[in-house]
């Protein structure tokens, strides 16, 4: 059985509290784009993973993947041995939440495949147990996220009178490195609000909080986003904690992606 586990991109991001528990408070807007892995799984003799495409950093244990099956194993024993195999094709560690994509898209297939009828509400917060951007995955539909990540609001938003470039320049952004600086701070204006606004208006009102501390360390990030602008976009951001650039463009325009032919890029 297949399926195609998309990433995502911010619609801003704010980081509005340190939590008691380590974390942080954020809010955002999660919206799906279809730049997209492919996974596989057959049942087989015993528990196997495999890979292609982008290389997968990390030990295989720590997989989302594999952490998935182990998740739903425990509450449902009569799952199977399976063999997992994975096409990688969404950057990690780039602020596209494709590793996330992942587990929570690995969710749904054990639940579909091996009729274990395990409902939404369910499946979220099995996904939550993975990550806290996972339960995004298993909504997939333009939210507004709240808490950790976890708490989504449906919000309505179209972009599909628009294009998307996402650019990924290679540069490996730790979420260590990302806070580091960072001070939490409510937002004058909420999300919510500001996305309800022209796109167009965006620039102005719709900001990413560690584009800020990014931007200086790696000023190739800046860059990115400059030139975006200079090709025409009428809004560009980092996604997540980076190193994802992206820029939304009117269908008519043409910008001149030579400018980032040293990077990852892929229109969506």
């Amino acid at each position: 059985m297949l399926s195609f586990p998309n990433c995502k991109i911010n619609l801003g991001l704010n980081i509005t509290s340190k939590r008691a528990d380590g974390f942080h408070n954020i809010e955002t807007v999660f919206y799906p784009v279809q730049l997209n892995d492919i996974l596989e799984i057959v049942q087989a003799d015993k528990l196997k993973f495999t890979s292609t495409g982008l290389p997968i950093s990390g030990a295989e244990e720590s997989n989302l993947c594999l952490k998935a099956y182990h998740l739903l194993k425990q509450d449902y024993p009569e799952i199977p041995p399976i063999h997992i195999h994975l096409h990688k094709v969404i950057p990690m560690g780039a602020g596209l939440g494709g590793g996330s994509s992942d587990g929570a898209f690995m969710l749904a297939l054990l639940n579909n495949k091996f009729n274990l009828e395990i409902n939404k509400e369910q499946l979220i917060i099995y996904a939550l147990l993975l990550g806290s951007d996972c339960p995004f995955f298993i909504v997939n539909k333009p939210s507004f996220a709240t808490g950790r990540g976890e708490i989504l609001t449906a919000i309505d938003i179209d972009l599909s009178n628009y294009k998307i470039l996402l650019v990924n320049p290679k540069i490996h952004v730790s979420t260590k490195e990302a806070f580091a600086g960072l001070v939490p701070k409510p937002p004058v204006k909420t999300i919510a609000d500001n996305i309800r606004k022209p796109v167009e208006s965006w620039k102005d009102i719709l900001t990413n909080d560690f584009e800020n501390t990014l931007f200086k360390q790696h000023p190739d990030l800046k860059l990115i986003k400059e030139n975006l602008y200079k090709e025409g976009a009428v809004y560009a951001s980092m996604t997540g904690t980076g190193s994802t650039l992206y820029g939304i463009f009117r269908l008519d325009q043409k910008p001149n992606v030579s400018l980032f032919a040293a990077h990852f890029y892929h229109w969506v």
